[in-house]
């Protein structure tokens, strides 16, 4: 047991993990105390001790998947790849419905929910890292344009429609992070502006279909109304937004201090969505501002591993996870001040996002197997004669 709690890999990636884990309780605690009175009967310690079980879950989990070698996620991609698709077309059709979006599954008899694409998007850049690890080797024998399609475009594309009918925020997020990962892998030019091509009709596809068949795309207004009133003066279409600007500008400079907000009764997403508002209503924009460098500075740890890593398959699977994390956190923190439209991302480690934080463990778990990879791979190997 003693052996299991041993921390290995990136001693930075651990410390900033237990600084936004800790740092989530005092600021989700903060954040939902009088939206928990109204919802929870005055249980104003619900969504506290909620997110206290869910860091344990997201501990015990990134800890696990740090100890698999990382090679095995080859595999174990290629497998789940194809257990993936058939769950993420489960959920879009059977799926538990929230606001008109199929994007949850729950599970039976413990009745506990998790959002599929989250899952999906682990899955998809572990099989994309994989396959384009190999691409040099397709290059080499002229198959190239046959297997990049075939092989990297095909399920990146596959795995981004799928969730696009009920999420169009995670289905950008998901596509976004596969094309980094592919311009990584040095994928031919010519092929990555064919597939932002094949994106951008996919999308007007869908527009296209949300006209005219509703049903097939209940969401499709709400992304509408969401980008033209992105920016407007109509307050009741940008009241979250409204209320997110009045958190920031109430005392931005060192914030009202820990536990003194006001605009968490006025915003209803305080605890998740829009708790980077709550961060500077607070604890002041310094603060806010040094959030924004710890997520970088994961990116700089993912980089570090890369770089040092003996396997192209490493190095991708490091970045594109690492990537897509700190994009969702950039997104999230936009949206907060206004610079993106709503898009429903919760902030990486901090938001009481329910079983994503427990996905995020994974990926940076699946990350810090890599580094301990890094270690293994330079240990000389003794021949036995």
């Amino acid at each position: 047991m003693r052996k299991f709690f041993t921390h290995k890999g990136d001693k930075t990636i651990w410390v900033i993990y237990l600084i936004l884990s800790l740092a989530s309780i005092v600021l989700i605690y903060s954040a939902s105390s009088y939206i928990a009175v109204k919802m929870r009967n005055g249980n104003f310690l619900y969504f506290l001790f909620k997110q206290v079980a869910i860091i344990g879950a997201g501990y015990i989990t990134m800890l696990l998947f740090s100890k698999i070698r990382y090679q095995n996620f080859q595999w174990l991609s290629k497998l789940l790849i194809f257990v993936v698709i058939p769950i993420l077309l489960f959920t879009a059709i059977l799926g538990t419905n929230i606001n008109n979006a199929s994007r949850w599954l729950t599970i039976p008899i413990i009745g506990i929910s998790f959002q599929s694409s989250d899952f999906a998007k682990i899955v998809l850049l572990a099989f994309l890292a994989r396959n384009i690890s190999k691409l040099n080797g397709q290059q080499n024998n002229g198959s190239s344009i046959y297997y990049t399609a075939g092989a990297i475009f095909l399920p990146a594309l596959v795995v981004t429609m799928l969730i696009l009918k009920s999420n169009l925020s995670t289905a950008l997020l998901v596509f976004t992070s596969a094309f980094f990962m592919m311009w990584l892998g040095q994928v031919k030019t010519r092929y990555l502006v064919g597939l932002a091509g094949i994106g951008i009709l996919f999308v007007m596809l869908a527009f296209v279909v949300a006209k005219t068949n509703p049903n097939l795309l209940p969401r499709f207004d709400t992304w509408v109304s969401r980008i033209e009133n992105f920016g407007g003066d109509d307050k009741d279409a940008n009241y979250q937004v409204l209320q997110a600007k009045i958190a920031i500008a109430s005392n931005p400079i060192i914030g009202k201090l820990p536990g003194k907000s006001s605009q968490r009764a006025f915003l209803p997403s305080a605890h998740a969505d829009f708790i980077y508002a709550i961060i500077i209503e607070e604890y002041g924009t310094i603060i806010g501002f040094i959030g924004i460098l710890i997520y970088l500075a994961l990116l700089w740890r993912a980089m570090v591993i890369a770089k040092n890593s003996e396997t192209k398959f490493g190095a991708l699977l490091a970045m594109g996870l690492m990537f897509s994390i700190v994009f969702q956190a950039l997104i999230n923190i936009g949206v907060a001040t206004n610079l993106l439209p709503v898009t429903g991302q919760p902030l990486p480690l901090i938001s009481s996002g329910g079983t994503s934080f427990v996905f995020t463990s994974m990926a940076l778990g699946i990350i810090q197997s890599i580094s301990v990879g890094l270690k293994k791979e330079k240990e000389p190997i003794e021949v036995v004669q």
